[in-house]
């Protein structure tokens, strides 16, 4: 069932954090071998920024009950630094990662799931012209929702009134007031039988008015090799089920607080 059709809206006071979509792919050498510089001027007329940056990553062997000395650990470890190269738009909220093993693009200023597609549709062809990757290893969509009461005129309103019992716990409860911290996590399987989402839900403080909002954040993929000609319709696919799952969680009256336009 994973989730309940619902109507397609857009929100205009949208909670959406940041959307992230990734495509992971054997390694190509090349990519770290060589500047992007034709990737980069493919897309260079919308994203125009360029950092390069390393990802370092320390691999240690596992070890026996009888540790060997601290010398003998630094020799056995094994480290490795990735080139991850990074193009945004010329105000920083759009981004394209290029690694040699995935191209990812985020926003923090995401609207619809069209406008989205346009924006993946230039770094995700420039992957394809010059790079040509056999196939995706990983195909993913990660939405993540935080939900400012302050912002939707929602202070005083508890948040098992906004939000689902099944999705609040011990929230929704008589001892809600007592609960300082919330985190819970979730693995669920899609109707594909594929396909899966991991969703956490915890509490987040902003930092400049140390209000408590509340996180969903929702990461949905297919782990399955995909070619490259089906990887857009199974992101399509990702996308309506994020869309459910956010009308399904959340209480009709957060839902006309968010201002919702159908579609």
């Amino acid at each position: 069932m994973p989730f309940p059709e619902a109507r397609r809206v857009i929100y205009n006071r949208n909670p959406l954090d940041r959307v992230i979509c990734q495509l992971r792919f054997p390694p190509i050498l090349r990519i770290e071998s060589e500047p992007p510089s034709s990737f980069q001027e493919a897309i260079r007329s919308v994203f125009p920024m360029y950092t390069e940056k390393m990802e370092l990553r320390i691999n240690l062997p596992l070890l026996s009950k009888q540790q060997p000395p601290m010398g003998a650990i630094e020799s056995l470890s094994r480290s490795s630094a990735n080139k991850n190269y990074e193009f945004s738009t010329e105000d920083g909220i759009c981004k394209v990662n290029l690694t040699r093993t995935f191209l990812s693009i985020s926003t923090s200023n995401y609207r619809r799931w069209e406008d989205f597609k346009e924006l993946l549709a230039r770094p995700y062809d420039a992957l394809i012209r010059f790079y040509s990757p056999a196939f995706f290893t990983r195909t993913g969509l990660r939405y993540i929702d935080i939900f400012k009461r302050s912002m939707l005129g929602l202070e005083e309103t508890n948040w098992n009134e906004l939000l689902k019992p099944f999705v609040l716990g011990l929230l929704s409860s008589p001892i809600s007031p007592n609960v300082k911290n919330f985190e819970s996590a979730y693995d669920i399987s899609l109707s594909d039988n594929e396909s899966s989402v991991r969703i956490v839900t915890s509490f987040v403080q902003e930092i400049a008015t140390n209000e408590q909002c509340l996180m969903i954040d929702s990461d949905f993929f297919s782990s399955k090799r995909k070619d490259l000609d089906s990887s857009i319709p199974k992101l399509d696919f990702l996308n309506s089920r994020a869309s459910r799952l956010i009308q399904w969680v959340i209480t009709e009256k957060l839902h006309k607080a968010m201002e919702p336009q159908e579609i």
